[in-house]
């Protein structure tokens, strides 16, 4: 029989890997959902001590930052729950560091993916800079 700190330590980390297939699974069917609304996928999974953006893409003349929330079930407010105020100046903050390092004249968009079985949702212009903007759904 397992210790109970083992037996916590086994299930946390198969609990973590599953996230993260998910993760990786729903990162996977944004971007072909994001190409096939016209999106130009530049990068994936850019990281800088702020955080990571999910897809960075062209689209319509701006430049896309997109964060993607995959949820196998509706529990806990879905996907949408999971951006919240925090999570969205995260993205922001990487978002700075990105552009501080990649040259770019394009305007700049805040777009978010919700994935929840097998819908795909969405947002463009999903939140922006300002506090203002910063809108739950």
């Amino acid at each position: 029989m397992l210790s109970s700190s083992v037996y916590r330590y086994y299930i946390e980390n198969m609990m973590n890997d599953k996230g993260q297939q998910l993760g990786r699974e729903g990162e996977n069917r944004a971007c072909q959902y994001l190409h096939q609304q016209g999106y130009e996928i530049i990068a994936r999974n850019w990281r800088s001590r702020f955080g990571e953006i999910d897809i960075i893409a062209r689209d319509e003349g701006n430049l896309v930052f997109v964060e993607v929330k995959a949820r196998s079930k509706a529990g806990f407010g879905g996907p949408e729950a999971a951006l919240d105020v925090h999570k969205r100046k995260r993205v922001i903050a990487a978002a700075k560091a990105y552009l501080s390092v990649v040259e770019s004249d394009l305007p700049v968009r805040f777009d978010f993916v919700a994935l929840q079985g097998e819908k795909v949702t969405l947002y463009k212009g999903a939140f922006c800079e300002e506090e203002p903007c910063l809108h739950a759904y």
